[in-house]
């Protein structure tokens, strides 16, 4: 059968009435099969026959619309529920709202279709992310299956066997931490992280419970540990989390056996360590340990030291008592009123005021401190006052070098400008004119510390540029204070590279000052013999307090003349067997069998001892010593002016 021929249309007639609505026309007399309208429509075709529309449409030349399937009425009602905007326009557009367009309706139900049939067709496909790419963040170390849980419980229970009703006390925790295969100074954490502060005890049943769940759940010696010290569901550490822990190695450690008649100085010495614990761990300066910056620190190493060193002054970087009576004496003798605060006068008399009053200034606004005591009544604590000492005497720690920085940064956007450095250099200028030495012009200085630093970016110094300066001391003590200025002014820059960069266990800047320090403490005390120009050392309020504090056998007459110590050389005192069981304070006990430091001696007769180099009152530089030159002196007697 051949196909039903072309059909001819009519004109196209006037417009229709409504839109969608086609208007039909008669047929014209005797052609019943050519409609004269413009939609005029073919003979159907037979039962065996293809629609010609059909088959014009199957080989693309059809033009007119395709009629909407079940299944594009099905997506559009689909697509008109989920969208209200779509719901809203096609309401107001059967309203009769003009604002409304149906183009615009037309453009977003299309773009939403597409949308619904894009995601369609993305369902199916698995995600290839989860697939390839391995886990790498473990905020509670990385899980390790060597680990017998069960093994591990079981070992502690035949521990606590061993104890009265199953039940272990703080004195049993020390077995019990072996059992857990932690150290040994960890039984404070462990007690604590039972409960057992609260009851005195710790039960079997309790114990295996709360330890079971930090296995599971801790992977590593980091994250245990600040779980067991830190509130229940906080992940960071504060200062108050480690004062149970550090009271339990007052309580025990040997090396501090001689402390535990002098309740009233725990605190004081747990303040220092957590202090020094914050400077050295906490390096985002939040107040908050986590657990990356503990994982990333030495601490839990000089925590598992201190079951294996019994003179805990050999762990310099936390505990060291030395370090803490050095400290606390230099509080101590700013703190005139002894209320445990100082106001910025009391600092400025550190180190016969060394440091400039602008710099001072900056440390009581807030740069560097914390707490609204400082803002607010200008008081500088014991806590702050230990970080002051140890970023002042060591320069090159990335703590002190970001405490200066801050100080230093007058408007706070992270660089050093050269005004600032101006700011600070003029007070360093009429100090020196003040002493008779002639200051170098800011031009010059600014060119020697540029050299110096060697800035990445021209005009700023960015802290990133004093990190990676070996002379990071030299540059700070340039700029606010005087007296390491001008001992850096008498050194070559070549020797102080060559000090900086020697290799081998090298002791810190703060590590020899404390050193240097407690050796100057003890041989005032060592001497205790009147000075030779007539007048005797005073005894302070201090060691009247304490005397009731030490044992008789420590305490001796005031006036007694000393024994065969007065008459050794103290150089010969010193390079001798000097014990390492740690030192009292002006208000701290002296250890049995150790020099009694608890005096401090009068000063010189017609001035005040000063270090390598500083101004003494009465016209000459004297080093610190005692009569006819015996004694430690730090760095010599230096006259300059012919004094």
């Amino acid at each position: 059968m051949c196909p039903p021929q072309p059909v001819e249309c009519a004109p196209p007639g006037p417009a229709p009435t409504a839109p969608g609505r086609r208007r039909m026309e008669r047929a014209e007399p005797g052609r019943p099969d050519r409609p004269a309208g413009r939609s005029c429509r073919p003979e159907p075709a037979g039962p065996g026959q293809a629609q010609p529309r059909e088959q014009e449409r199957e080989r693309g030349a059809w033009p007119g619309p395709r009629r909407p399937t079940r299944a594009d009425m099905r997506l559009r009602e689909l697509s008109l529920r989920q969208d209200p905007d779509l719901r809203q326009e096609l309401a107001s557009l059967a309203r009769g709202c003009d604002f409304v367009l149906p183009s615009r309706f037309k453009k977003r139900l299309k773009a939403f279709q597409q949308v619904q049939v894009q995601t369609k067709k993305e369902e199916p496909l698995p995600p290839a992310s989860s697939q390839s790419i391995p886990t790498f963040y473990f905020p509670r170390g990385r899980p390790q299956g060597t680990v017998n849980v069960d093994a591990v419980i079981a070992k502690i229970e035949r521990t606590f066997a061993q104890f009265p009703h199953e039940r272990a006390t703080m004195e049993d925790m020390g077995k019990v931490a072996k059992a857990c295969g932690c150290p040994l100074y960890w039984k404070g954490p462990l007690f604590c992280g039972a409960g057992g502060e609260r009851t005195g005890a710790v039960s079997v049943h309790k114990f295996v419970a709360m330890w079971r769940k930090v296995l599971q759940t801790c992977h590593d010696a980091a994250a245990r540990f600040l779980h067991l010290l830190a509130s229940p569901g906080c992940p960071y550490l504060v200062q108050d989390d480690f004062v149970p822990f550090l009271q339990d190695v007052v309580n025990t450690h040997p090396g501090l056996a001689f402390l535990k008649e002098a309740s009233e100085f725990h605190s004081r010495y747990i303040t220092t360590v957590i202090q020094r614990i914050f400077y050295t761990v906490n390096r985002s300066w939040s107040g908050r340990i986590t657990c990356a910056e503990l994982r990333r620190s030495t601490f839990l190493q000089n925590v598992a030291l201190l079951e294996e060193e019994a003179d805990i002054n050999q762990l310099t970087e936390y505990f060291s008592y030395e370090h803490f009576y050095v400290i606390y004496c230099k509080f101590w003798e700013l703190d005139t009123d002894h209320d445990l605060l100082i106001d910025s006068q009391d600092l400025a008399r550190h180190n016969d005021h060394a440091i400039s009053t602008k710099m001072i200034e900056r440390i009581f606004s807030g740069a560097v401190t914390r707490g609204r005591k400082v803002q607010k009544e200008g008081k500088l604590s014991y806590a702050d006052f230990v970080w002051f000492l140890i970023s002042e005497e060591d320069k090159k720690t990335p703590t002190s070098i970001e405490y200066w920085f801050r100080c230093m940064d007058l408007d706070g956007d992270g660089a050093l400008s050269m005004f600032e450095l101006e700011y600070f250099y003029e007070e360093q200028c009429r100090r020196l004119d003040s002493m008779a030495i002639e200051a170098l012009p800011f031009e010059d200085c600014l060119c020697q510390m540029l050299d110096l630093v060697k800035p990445q970016s021209e005009g700023k110094i960015t802290l990133h540029d004093l990190k990676k300066c070996k002379l990071a001391n030299v540059f700070f003590d340039t700029f606010f204070n005087i007296e390491k200025y001008l001992d850096h002014e008498q050194k070559e820059q070549v020797s102080l590279l060559r000090e900086s960069e020697s290799e081998g266990p090298e002791l810190s800047d703060w590590e020899k000052y404390a050193a240097e320090e407690y050796d100057i403490l003890v041989a005032e005390e060592a001497a205790g013999e009147p000075w030779e120009d007539g007048y005797e050392a005073e005894l302070s309020p201090v060691d009247q307090k304490l005397c009731a504090l030490r044992s008789p056998l420590a305490q001796r007459p005031f006036f007694e003349a000393p024994s065969a110590l007065g008459a050794v050389e103290l150089y010969e005192y010193e390079s001798g067997s000097r014990g390492c069981g740690g030192a009292g304070g002006p208000a701290a006990p002296a250890p049995p069998g150790k020099p009694r430091r608890g005096r401090r001696p009068a000063r010189a007769w017609g001035g005040a001892y000063g270090r390598g180099g500083a101004t003494a009152r009465g016209g000459a530089l004297l080093g610190r010593g005692h009569g006819e030159g015996r004694g430690v002196c730090r760095g010599g007697a230096t006259v300059r002016g012919g004094a």
